[in-house]
């Protein structure tokens, strides 16, 4: 905000939300905002609803979107309206807006947000369900909510959206699942029908849509598991992976919190920070992996965990780790030996950041003891065996130790 202006005594952007029912769905003070305005913003669609109302300047969207609201911004003052779908503050334009304006100079006027609209029509307890946006974003983010018997509201991108879900859902062991589409809701061309995905023959479906997924799964489903340490078949990998026990101790140690970033030095099959991505949604983790195959696979291997929003650095550690974005944990599974990669790790972490690194061979140990006697810290030793064959009976078949430093820098 322009430091020469002082505070308005008024509130002087008004947010109004508006859905397919236009101006028919609105409220006196709604009504009375949008009129009143000198500049109405909004997408083309919510303009043409509203336009009855609208008085000022009408100004669509620019393409492409700007995030920083540099137009609605130079306005600052002005008696400005934005309209925006539904609840504006529901994965809508209301957290970009409070991002460049204070919100005790906004006044919002929400409407009901899709996901209470499809609520109503299904007569599904909000509270009860899964609610998920998939507008504008890859539709593996789905893949961590399917779960027998779940029940699910998603918003989409567009017309082809529901069928790529449906191919999902069947693909995925999901094929006997309810499949509700609700087009336009509130408007005059609403429209709910239903089908199943693995026989999804819907056609002709409006661009805005939300789908309701009542989740049957075969016993043969591929499903995420709540819990971290997903078995080992469901990540694609050449052997080099941190193995499903050693794996769930190790995200106990890295001990994920709200909002933080991981690096995993030496990603391998990508299933530490997969996992560690899998514990909240507001997690970001940065893989890096020399090898270009690897880091191929490391790629599918989080889309089909649902978290394609993974970054994938290709390149070796320690000259790999420059310029990257502050971490907040970093683990080291592979590439450790190499020289100077703990200290750029640890040059890397603020006071307070967290290190975890984990080794098999005794060179990699000797560096985890070193460090351990410099700096302090936690070792642990981790050794899972396994029931195998022994001839006609059954033995126990150790696995590789894993010696593991965890360690806070002060």
């Amino acid at each position: 905000m322009p430091a020469e202006f002082n505070a308005p005594t008024k509130k002087w952007l008004t947010v109004v939300g508006i859905g397919e029912d236009g101006v028919a769905g609105l409220g006196d003070e709604a009504k009375q905002a949008i009129s009143a305005a000198s500049h109405v913003f909004g997408g083309k669609r919510h303009l043409t609803l509203a336009t009855g109302l609208i008085r000022g300047e009408a100004r669509p969207w620019p393409v492409p979107f700007d995030a920083g609201m540099r137009d609605v911004v130079a306005l600052y003052g002005k008696n400005v309206c934005v309209l925006a779908s539904g609840d504006p503050f529901l994965h809508g334009v209301g957290a970009t807006l409070a991002r460049a304006v204070p919100s005790t100079e906004m006044r919002v006027l929400p409407a009901p947000s899709a996901f209470s609209l499809a609520a109503s029509r299904l007569g599904w307890a909000l509270q009860d369900i899964e609610t998920i946006s998939l507008h504008g974003h890859a539709i593996d983010l789905i893949r961590p909510l399917l779960h027998q018997g779940a029940r699910i509201i998603a918003l989409t991108s567009d017309e082809k959206a529901p069928v790529q879900i449906a191919r999902l859902l069947a693909e995925s062991g999901f094929g006997q699942s309810r499949v509700t589409v609700l087009e336009a809701l509130g408007g005059e061309n609403e429209l709910i029908r239903t089908t199943v995905a693995a026989s999804f023959d819907l056609e002709n479906i409006n661009p805005l849509n939300v789908l309701a997924l009542e989740l049957e799964s075969t016993p043969q489903a591929r499903i995420l598991p709540l819990a971290s340490g997903l078995p080992d078949e469901l990540f694609e990998h050449d052997g080099q992976i941190t193995k499903r026990e050693i794996r769930a101790v190790t995200l106990s140690t890295l001990a994920p919190r709200r909002g933080e970033l991981l690096w995993d030095i030496g990603a391998g099959s990508g299933s530490i920070s997969i996992e560690w991505m899998l514990c909240h949604t507001s997690l970001r983790a940065i893989a890096i992996e020399a090898n270009a195959e690897r880091a191929e696979r490391i790629e599918r291997n989080a889309s089909g965990c649902g978290v394609p929003g993974l970054r994938i650095v290709k390149g070796a550690a320690p000259e790999a780790l420059a310029e990257l974005p502050t971490p907040d944990v970093i683990f080291i599974g592979g590439g450790g030996s190499e020289t100077g990669v703990f200290d750029a790790a640890i040059a890397a972490l603020l006071p307070g950041g967290r290190l975890v690194a984990n080794a098999v061979t005794l060179e990699m140990e000797a560096l985890l003891f070193a460090r351990h006697a410099a700096l302090g810290g936690d070792l642990l030793r981790l050794q899972v065996s396994r029931a195998a064959p022994v001839g006609s009976m059954t033995g126990w078949r150790p696995a590789m130790p894993v010696t593991q430093w965890s360690w806070v820098k002060p």
